[in-house]
């Protein structure tokens, strides 16, 4: 039986793009209980970016109330924060001595901030190599990845291959990844990949009227209300299909080229969708985020079992390399 691992970091709220292209995936491959899930916060991750404690354990909350909002099956999924594993560091600076640095150098999440050298910290340097550990740790056979994080997973691989080479026996399990075609790209407001980065995202668990005004930011052209529009370019009506049933989509769709049609009104029917496809998830997410100790036991739970499956790896790790 394959297991699949997935992590998602705690830089933020889980925002629509989150939700559709990772959570909602995921979530649907536990129920399928065709493969053992493990589901990790990576709120060691988050720690590259913000330094703030209480915005960190805010955003882990927020992340875990997503999760189990959505439906995730603790039973059938090890659920846990990254952080409580600490066995995941250790083999961490085992596997940074067997990462050489030019792989490092040339990894995206170094290279796009090369030229501004101050703003880079060791921990982003190493990111890939938390990365590898937190894939290598629990022996993953798949990992869910977007093409943005494919060149890690390469990395993993690769950092896997060198060490069961070194140490003359296949302790490291070597991942594949597995991309699904069928996620796309989420649009943000502004028609870039949603991202926080970007802050073009939407926060579907928002207060109403908040969630109203981030609805009415996505960004739309100066085409008249009475003249026909075209739903392909549109922001909106791209956000819109991502939810709507396919006939929702086509009934839109004539409103946009039949004119007398504004983004105003197209703003408002996304917003009623959200609501109304959304309504039990919003509801759970306000109960977890107000009943922390709810989050705490169900993350414990697999952060137990967690423990005893990365320390069998671990000691094994220990042993070929002299720290009986």
């Amino acid at each position: 039986m394959a297991r699949v691992l997935t992590g998602i970091q705690s830089s933020g709220r889980p925002h629509l793009g989150n939700i559709l292209g990772a959570i909602v995936p995921a979530i649907e491959l536990a129920k399928a209980n065709v493969e053992e899930s493990f589901i990790f916060i990576a709120d060691l991750h988050s720690l590259t970016s913000s330094k703030d404690p209480e915005l960190r354990i805010e955003n882990t909350r927020a992340v875990a109330a997503a999760w189990l909002a959505f439906g995730l099956d603790i039973e059938k999924t090890v659920f846990y924060r990254q952080s409580r594993r600490p066995e995941v560091t250790e083999l961490t600076w085992y596997l940074n001595c067997f990462t050489p640095y030019p792989m490092l150098a040339n990894a995206h999440s170094f290279k796009d901030k090369a030229e501004r050298l101050a703003d880079v910290n060791a921990g982003l340097f190493t990111y890939p190599v938390l990365m590898a550990a937190d894939i290598l740790m629990y022996s993953a056979d798949l990992v869910p990845v977007g093409k943005d994080q494919m060149q890690h997973l390469e990395m993993t691989r690769d950092i896997a291959t060198t060490f069961n080479r070194i140490v003359g026996e296949d302790i490291m399990t070597i991942p594949e990844a597995r991309i699904s075609e069928a996620v796309k790209t989420i649009p943000g407001t502004d028609g870039q990949k949603m991202s926080k980065s970007y802050n073009n995202y939407i926060d579907i668990f928002l207060p109403e009227k908040q969630l109203k005004k981030n609805v009415n930011s996505i960004v739309t052209d100066s085409t008249p209300m009475e003249e026909p529009k075209d739903p392909d370019t549109c922001n909106v009506f791209k956000l819109y299909s991502l939810l709507a049933s396919e006939d929702q989509i086509q009934e839109m769709r004539g409103k946009y080229l039949g004119g007398n049609y504004g983004y105003g009104h197209a703003k408002k029917e996304f917003m009623e969708l959200i609501l109304e496809k959304y309504a039990e998830e919003r509801k759970a997410f306000d109960f977890y985020m107000n009943n922390p100790e709810e989050i705490e036991k169900k993350l414990a739970a697999g952060e137990e079992h967690a423990k005893e499956i990365g320390e069998k790896l671990l000691q094994k790790v220990r042993e070929k390399l002299g720290f009986r």
